[in-house]
């Protein structure tokens, strides 16, 4: 990808090497690093690497869908959220696709039960690939994931 794409402060996107065909996300400027909801995180090991399995409920506002998801952890990081509370939690590198687009980013896996979104795209994630456009949603996408 060599020119940046503009996409709102809210795009549904997907996760492919997960399975979550549709997700919609808070596009973050002001988080570093990009979360995914997860819960019932159990870390095992796979051929001698580090995996971790979750499950998640890729819809806003709906539990009764559940994606089970397992992925390498690449590593674990203490992040401190909007609340100021530390956490550990593992990482894992995913493709992501907005629009067209696809790239891998590095994730933190968290509980956001109780969060308006399920994933926050952070400015890592974001960088080098993407300009917000504060004033727009669902630029590239139709937001029917709510």
């Amino acid at each position: 990808m060599n020119e940046k794409i503009m996409i709102g402060w809210r795009e549904t996107l997907s996760l492919p090497d997960l399975g979550i065909p549709a997700i919609n996300a808070k596009i973050d400027t002001g988080a570093k690093t990009s979360c995914l909801h997860a819960f019932k995180v159990k870390a095992f090991k796979k051929e001698g690497v580090q995996w971790v399995r979750f499950w998640l409920h890729p819809r806003q506002k709906d539990d009764s869908e559940i994606v089970i998801c397992e992925a390498p952890v690449i590593d674990r990081r203490i992040v401190r959220n909007s609340g100021g509370y530390e956490e550990k939690r593992y990482v894992i590198r995913t493709e992501i696709k907005i629009g067209t687009e696809q790239w891998p980013v590095d994730i933190t896996l968290t509980n956001r039960e109780n969060m308006a979104f399920r994933m926050l795209l952070g400015r890592t994630a974001m960088r080098p690939k993407i300009i917000v456009d504060p004033d727009a949603s669902f630029l590239l996408t139709s937001g029917d994931n709510v």
